[in-house]
């Protein structure tokens, strides 16, 4: 079993589908994850991999601890909980006269060579130690960009906060724009909404104006035709 490599994204996709079917899937703990590395355990839980690279919650013993996906494996099938390694054809040279101390069989970490502590002499099962929890440094808020536009004669807003839109472009009457500029305290910007705000009051007084007169004329054609009743 190769324990060295991590979960793929497709791989812990596949554990998120099976948490949402009901099962646990289990995992094998890598080098990355230390003392425990070659043990198996239980995926129960996937919190938000953006708040911690610790995501993943593994039942391992008594405790329910977080990881990341580098600290684990896919278990293959047929795995127990304690994953047997082969051992090496012995030598046939004499056994040493001292003997071993015992060694711990049920939920016990397969301490690596290179880390092998002094045996110890107790006999009580002990639950494996917990990890330290990384310090998770709070996730800064996405920016917020509030944008005012003028095009084709109507003024709208918009608001978008990272990536998300939160309101998509509506349109605000001439005189709500006016005071929004009036808040942004640059020199030009206000100047320039004025002389929009004032060609769109010249045009629709002009337009006003040729409706009057138009309006007039059919007054004046309606008068005709009452008279000529």
């Amino acid at each position: 079993m190769d324990a060295g490599q991590g979960l793929s994204t497709s791989e812990v996709q596949s554990i998120r589908e099976s948490l949402a079917a009901g099962r646990k899937p289990r995992v094998v703990f890598t080098a990355s994850a230390g003392q425990i590395a070659g043990q198996v355990g239980q995926v129960i839980e996937l919190t938000d991999p953006e708040v911690s690279d610790e995501f993943v919650v593994v039942r391992f013993g008594r405790d329910e601890l977080p990881f990341s996906p580098a600290d684990l494996a896919v278990a293959p099938k047929g795995v127990t909980r304690r994953v047997v390694e082969p051992k090496p054809e012995p030598e046939p040279e004499p056994e040493p006269p001292t003997v071993a101390a015992p060694e711990f069989v049920l939920d016990t970490p397969r301490v690596p060579a290179q880390r092998q502590e002094e045996p110890k002499v107790e006999q009580t099962e002990k639950p494996p130690a917990r990890r330290a929890v990384k310090a998770v440094k709070p996730k800064s808020p996405a920016g917020l960009t509030v944008t005012l536009a003028y095009a084709d004669g109507e003024w709208t807003v918009a608001a978008q906060q990272g990536s998300k839109a939160l309101a998509k472009p509506y349109v605000v009457k001439p005189a709500e724009a006016l005071k929004m500029v009036a808040l942004v305290d640059v020199p030009g910007v206000q100047e320039a909404v004025e002389q929009i705000l004032g060609t769109e009051r010249a045009e629709a007084e002009q337009q006003a104006e040729k409706l009057r007169a138009e309006l007039a004329e059919i007054e004046a054609r309606l008068a005709e035709l009452r008279e000529a009743r």
